[in-house]
């Protein structure tokens, strides 16, 4: 799915100060494309990520995705882009600790109004947990709780992933490993990714990287 960010700006108010995060951010991203977004701590990553996810409104430009301007949708439109078409992938893993792995990743498609018990197994399978379908979060590692949040996340087919430094909580191997799986599966069902990172490595696996510095962003 194509994505357009068409002259992007926000600030906050710090006390008197107000802080520009982003300055007329310009951006167009293909259908398919995985791009890397880099930047320093505060440089606008995470603020950029949350209004790619409609969770926070920009004070002028557009995105537009599918045709659609989120700028411009109503909250209960969000909730449907949000529920649809993007999935999400965040540092810290977010899974429902009363749930367990197969519930988890069935939870995408209950928000959507179905259940497919057969499709979720099937994702957990493949990001290697099916024989920890039935155990809870906190009887899983942390690599193996990031794999159920993957599964969960692209298991009802979106379109666009937002992935926010996905091995941010992980040791070096088991972020090497997880990031190859986050790939492979982005690569074979085409998925839109933007991934926020730190790490050149990283970055270097996608197709582009994007940095966001002094609040615009510079390929």
């Amino acid at each position: 799915m194509k994505i357009s960010v068409k002259n992007l700006n926000k600030h906050f108010l710090q006390g008197k100060n107000t802080i520009n995060v982003l300055n007329d951010v310009n951006l167009e991203i293909k259908s398919g494309e995985i791009i890397a977004l880099l930047g320093k701590s505060g440089s606008g990553k995470t603020t950029m990520l949350s209004m790619l996810a409609g969770l926070d409104r920009p004070d002028q430009g557009s995105i537009i995705v599918d045709d659609q301007d989120l700028t411009k949708l109503s909250e209960e439109a969000l909730c449907e882009y949000r529920a649809k078409k993007l999935g999400i992938v965040f540092q810290q893993f977010h899974l429902i600790p009363h749930l367990t792995a197969f519930e988890n990743v069935l939870l995408s498609f209950e928000i959507n109004g179905h259940e497919d018990k057969e499709t979720a197994m099937k994702w957990l399978e493949m990001v290697g947990l099916k024989d920890r379908a039935d155990h809870y979060p906190a009887m899983l590692s942390g690599g193996e709780q990031q794999r159920v949040a993957i599964a969960r996340a692209l298991s009802f087919g979106p379109p666009v992933l937002l992935a926010d430094e996905p091995t941010g909580n992980l040791d070096v191997e088991t972020g090497k490993s997880i990031i190859d799986i986050l790939f492979k599966m982005v690569r074979e069902k085409k998925i839109t990714m933007i991934l926020v990172t730190h790490d050149d490595e990283l970055a270097a696996k996608a197709d582009r990287i994007v940095r966001l510095i002094g609040g615009k962003c510079h390929s």
